[in-house]
């Protein structure tokens, strides 16, 4: 039998997190011959009321008393990592020391930030919402963070991207535990789409403006007022009147995007709110963002996207889906 923890911190986090995933793996017991999966809900306490008083939950197990298991599983943990981390305090030395000695960390959306805190995710890979990434960038900068990714795995250590992204990785799980046919039922049971890989279809991009660079910021509303025109990074030195190097570093340490990469991103969003109208045609959307290039424009969509102009608006076009 495998030892699931499904902990339970102290604060806000995700009820969502913790129940369906009960449900799952409760499931696949179900599905199988013979039961896999002892799954226990676990915390610093017997009754945990998360923040907002409006559920109470009780816990199967002590954290203390759990001499041994083989996954821990952390839901979305909300607010200030540090407060959490602080609040959770006890729980931390239990985690690593599972961990180290061979236990799997899991953890679902924004809890890679509790993760983040406590140190065991540096020069390790990871993901988390997409929503997010810049804070947590900021906050984590030796993790290296695979944003796009609905799952990322990276010595022991499975992470998710933004809200059910949380059910792949429960599907990714069942698969490496016990293999891709009881994956494949479940992910029909609970009508998850199986083997997505990117959450970057679902982002939708807001440059990152919570620096004080005054100088970055005028460049990045000229981008986003002019985004159809053809815009150099000489256009935009001139515009504020800084030396093409120094504006260069400054705007990618500011953004965490190149010039040129934040360019991108804010036609191939626009292009994206066009397509999803489903008023125009690809081309006629193509040149509206300011591509002339019909590979070029293709290339860089899917890049930033995942998908093909096309697929995308077959896939989020109302007009598209109506038809359908």
């Amino acid at each position: 039998m495998k030892h699931i923890s499904l902990l339970v911190p102290q604060g806000e986090f995700s009820i969502t997190n913790l129940d369906l995933t009960r449900q799952i793996f409760t499931w696949v017991n179900e599905y199988l011959p013979e039961p896999t999966f002892t799954i226990e809900v676990v915390g610093l306490s017997k009754e945990v009321q998360p923040s907002g008083g409006l559920y109470t939950i009780k816990t199967d197990r002590l954290v203390e008393d759990v001499r041994k298991t083989d996954v821990i599983i952390l839901p979305a943990t909300f607010g200030d990592p540090w407060q959490t981390l602080e609040a959770n305090e006890a729980l931390v030395p239990w985690m690593l020391r599972h961990y180290r000695a061979g236990a799997d960390l899991v953890s679902m959306c924004v809890g890679a930030f509790f993760l983040g805190a406590t140190g065991i995710l540096d020069g390790k890979r990871c993901s988390t919402h997409w929503g997010s990434a810049d804070a947590f960038r900021k906050l984590f900068p030796q993790v290296i963070l695979e944003d796009e990714r609905i799952v990322a795995e990276s010595d022991r250590i499975y992470t998710s991207g933004g809200a059910l992204a949380f059910t792949n990785l429960l599907i990714y799980l069942i698969e490496r535990y016990v293999g891709r046919e009881i994956a494949i039922a479940a992910s029909k049971a609970f009508m998850i789409d199986l083997d997505r890989a990117s959450q970057s279809p679902f982002t939708i991009f807001s440059g990152q403006k919570s620096h004080d660079d005054l100088e970055v910021l005028e460049a990045q509303e000229y981008i986003e007022s002019h985004y159809p025109d053809r815009i150099t990074v000489e256009d935009l030195c001139d515009q504020v009147g800084i030396g093409r190097r120094t504006f260069e570093r400054r705007f990618k340490s500011s953004t965490t995007n190149t010039v040129l990469e934040y360019i991108q991103r804010v036609k191939i969003e626009a292009a994206k709110q066009a397509l999803e109208k489903g008023v125009k045609t690809v081309s006629e959307v193509m040149f509206d963002v300011g591509y002339q290039d019909t590979k070029a424009f293709r290339e860089v969509f899917k890049k930033v996207t995942g998908m093909t102009p096309i697929a995308y608006r077959n896939k989020y076009s109302r007009a598209m889906v109506m038809a359908n």
